[in-house]
């Protein structure tokens, strides 16, 4: 175990991530324990219960990666926890920790995580997935900072960035379409035997942004252009303001993982099609890109 993941273990077990967490309610759970028998045992389920179309199943690298998707459901995290060929471990709300339901299990299944207080209180779980990374997994992270109350793709907060120039792997945009039709906003059970998509594009990687002066324009342009490539996939409305659903920080002002960045746009942006890929896989047999 690196002393980044003792001193996250140590924060978990010992000290709140979370305004309502107390540590005598936390346990030392190491994310992913239990995800690969909850694939197994979610995958024919789900299955049966939604008819979920998965393309660019080739653009995720073999190594680490961040997987960068839009945020329109509950059950997100679900379907590309189940969908995707490699496990993905996911950055989560420390406020499910409140919660006897998912204390235990939201870790166990690969959530790490994250007290969204503001300042440097989200370091301990960065710092384990950025470990995560190195290691060779999969993070999952919304970039948009919370679920979408609108339908609209929002602006991106530059954490995924951060995370891409701290460990050098690359940032993988992924368009979920249909999620938000199965289980809306403050629905609390998704609707059955309906449809959705994950369109997995290229990956965006940090090469390109990180020696940009000054770095804040790198970590922005990045941000911007996996933004891009997300709301080409998803076929998402853009809108250019955070999520309704900000993040306070110390100072009463909004944040997000990562923190807010000046609005810079990247130049160098893919197409629709380069950032889907020319061949897409649909579980379980390949089609063409239309």
């Amino acid at each position: 175990m690196s002393a980044r993941r003792r001193r996250f273990s140590a924060c978990v077990c010992a000290s709140p991530i979370g305004a309502e967490v107390s540590s005598s309610a936390v346990a030392p759970v190491r994310p992913g324990l239990a995800g690969d028998v909850a694939r197994c045992v979610a995958r024919p389920v789900f299955g049966l219960l939604w008819r979920v179309r998965v393309s660019g199943v080739g653009n995720i690298p073999a190594g680490g990666a961040i997987i960068a998707a839009n945020h329109q459901s509950v059950i997100d995290s679900f379907f590309l926890g189940v969908h995707l060929p490699r496990p993905v471990v996911f950055i989560g709300k420390a406020e499910y920790l409140d919660s006897w339901k998912t204390r235990y299990l939201f870790p166990a299944l690969g959530m790490i995580p994250i007290d969204r207080s503001g300042g440097t209180s989200s370091a301990p779980a960065l710092d384990f997935g950025a470990d995560l990374l190195e290691e060779g997994r999969l993070l999952g992270v919304y970039p948009e900072g919370t679920r979408s109350r609108t339908g609209r793709l929002h602006k991106g907060r530059t954490g995924i960035a951060r995370l891409a120039f701290r460990t050098g792997v690359p940032v993988v945009p992924v368009g979920i379409v249909g999620t938000r039709a199965i289980q809306p906003p403050d629905v609390a059970c998704p609707r059955p035997f309906m449809r959705a998509e994950l369109r997995i594009g290229r990956p965006v990687s940090p090469g390109g942004y990180v020696d940009r002066v000054p770095r804040s324009l790198g970590l922005r342009a990045m941000t911007d252009d996996v933004m891009f490539a997300i709301r080409e996939l998803s076929g998402l409305e853009y809108d250019p303001t955070y999520a309704d659903r900000q993040w306070p920080g110390a100072d009463g002002s909004a944040r997000g993982l990562g923190g807010i960045s000046a609005g810079v746009m990247g130049d160098d942006r893919p197409t629709a099609r380069e950032a889907l890929g020319a061949e897409t896989t649909v579980t379980g047999r390949t089609a063409a890109v239309a």
